[in-house]
């Protein structure tokens, strides 16, 4: 995995950039403003994961992002910040961008948020973003809103792989990340969010 973390901070770069290659996802390359960032992309890139920082020199709120997103060729581009309104969160993920990962995130869970976007799914913590349908939605990929639809529905595992010609192992990870964007304990928990908020 290549992956390229972008923050003016040296304390944090070295940081995640530390916590990153210590679970074996790297190399890690860094940047501290978005001039870097695209010079990076042009001699190194597309990388597997950006993680650009919002605040750094040069990236003028959400423009940066779009143009990180447009030079790193397709592969995915996620926001870092201490903090951020929901509104701009979710009008990052509106724009194309992986995910937001908060800095005051641990470190495991940094990591697990990694191996979700460069796997090509969306993370962002709820407690961060409004609880609409709209923003829950786009969290979820429409195999996990299937998942999710047989969990609500009181199904095992079995059955929903059955239901959906899915192997049982599949429908584990599937319930397993879908209850990780939501938030959710566990699947019980991911039901009543769904509940909540109408998703199913």
């Amino acid at each position: 995995m290549h992956i390229l973390v972008a923050d003016d901070h040296d304390l944090v770069r070295e940081m995640v950039s530390a916590y990153l290659q210590g679970e074996g996802l790297g190399p890690v390359v860094a940047a501290g403003d978005l001039a870097e960032v695209l010079r990076q992309l042009r001699a190194m890139g597309p990388f597997d994961l950006v993680l650009l920082d919002y605040d750094m020199p040069g990236m003028e709120g959400l423009t940066g992002l779009r143009q990180v997103i447009e030079a790193n060729g397709g592969k995915p581009v996620a926001l870092i910040s201490g903090a951020v309104t929901p509104e701009v969160a979710e009008m990052a993920l509106e724009m194309g961008a992986a995910g937001f990962v908060p800095k005051t995130m641990g470190a495991r869970s940094l990591v697990a948020a990694v191996r979700l976007m460069a796997a090509g799914e969306n993370f962002a913590p709820l407690s961060l973003i409004r609880r609409t349908k709209s923003s829950v939605e786009a969290l979820l990929s429409p195999r996990e809103r299937d998942v999710l639809a047989g969990v609500v529905a009181g199904k095992s595992n079995k059955e929903i792989a059955r239901d959906l010609d899915l192997q049982e192992v599949t429908v584990k990870l599937h319930v397993k990340t879908m209850s990780r964007k939501l938030g959710a304990r566990n699947r019980t928990h991911a039901a009543m969010i769904a509940r909540d908020q109408k998703l199913v």
